[in-house]
């Protein structure tokens, strides 16, 4: 006969191994935050962490937290190998991130080992900024046949400034190709900008249009909602091609943005949501938080699949 001990213990063993697959099967997430104090204003503990908890509260999720001013700016080489999914925050501090940091997260993008979202301000985010130069270069060499592509030269035009561009300026990236003497091409790409020429943190309410109905990120959301408060932006936006825009926002005095794009980047995806500003109420509404549960869901089922087009 069993003793009650023994049958304790193997009921807890079951338990254990239970948890273990579920913690396995779990969507990894990592919500950086550069925690700037005037998010207090409207989120007590800094933005990322109210995302964060939101995100723990929807289960199937594995939700760590990471900031600025954390060791190692709270992107630790163990934290990064074991995420799924990376959630950036960022405004005032881009620059502080490394252009070699963020080629780290990149080439683990690139690799399928992780996917990222970009939040607001984040456009202009150093990861983004890579990731972005990283897509237009693959675009650029795309286009070459393949004896020459691997022959081929890439040289970049332009600085990484964080500057918004004039009305008028040129559309960034522009790629121009140019044959060699020694039979190789020149591939020369003006950087994406990564920013537009108008913004405007007033507050006021914006629409969000459900583009693609069926997309997964898309899933629960209604054709169309309001943002009581947001920041503006408006188009241009200076990025490359996105390979889908499930949302697009516009505002009562005729501006217009695409807010919700994807791009693959090698085995991996980027997924840019523009809505936000840390002082207004923007991720106290339920749509924006879906957004990001159903965009961080899918993107970890996406991970290491070759490019392809999302539509």
């Amino acid at each position: 006969m069993v003793s009650i001990a023994k049958l304790a213990l193997a009921l807890s063993v079951v338990a254990a191994a239970t948890v273990g697959r579920a913690e396995e099967k779990s969507v990894r997430i990592v919500v950086w935050d550069e925690r700037q104090p005037k998010q207090q204003q409207m989120y007590k503990n800094f933005l990322g962490n109210h995302i964060a908890e939101y995100l723990r509260k929807q289960g199937g999720f594995s939700v760590q937290s990471g900031g600025m001013d954390d060791p190692q700016q709270g992107l630790t080489d163990e934290l990064l190998d074991n995420c799924d999914v990376l959630i950036w925050w960022g405004h005032v501090r881009q620059g502080e991130i490394s252009v070699g940091k963020s080629r780290g997260i990149v080439e683990r993008i690139k690799a399928g080992k992780l996917c990222m979202i970009t939040l607001h301000s984040a456009h202009w985010s150093t990861p983004f900024m890579v990731a972005m130069e990283e897509r237009t270069k693959q675009d650029a060499l795309a286009k070459l046949p393949a004896n020459e592509r691997a022959k081929a030269k890439v040289e970049w035009v332009g600085s990484s400034a964080r500057k918004a561009p004039k009305r008028d300026a040129k559309l960034t990236p522009s790629v121009s190709y140019e044959k060699q003497p020694d039979g190789s091409t020149l591939v020369r790409i003006v950087r994406p900008n990564c920013c537009f020429p108008e913004y405007a943190a007033h507050g006021k309410p914006s629409k969000v249009k459900t583009l693609l109905r069926r997309h997964p990120i898309a899933r629960g959301l209604p054709a169309e909602f309001t943002l009581g408060q947001t920041e503006m932006y408006s188009e241009p936006f200076h990025v490359p091609a996105p390979d889908a825009v499930v949302f697009e926002e516009t505002w009562e005095a005729g501006q217009r943005f695409r807010s919700g794009a994807i791009w693959s980047l090698g085995k991996g995806k980027v997924f840019y949501f523009r809505p936000g500003h840390e002082t207004f109420n923007v991720f106290h509404q339920p749509e924006p938080l879906k957004i990001v549960s159903n965009a961080s869901l899918w993107l970890a089922g996406q991970k290491g699949r070759a490019k392809k087009r999302t539509r």
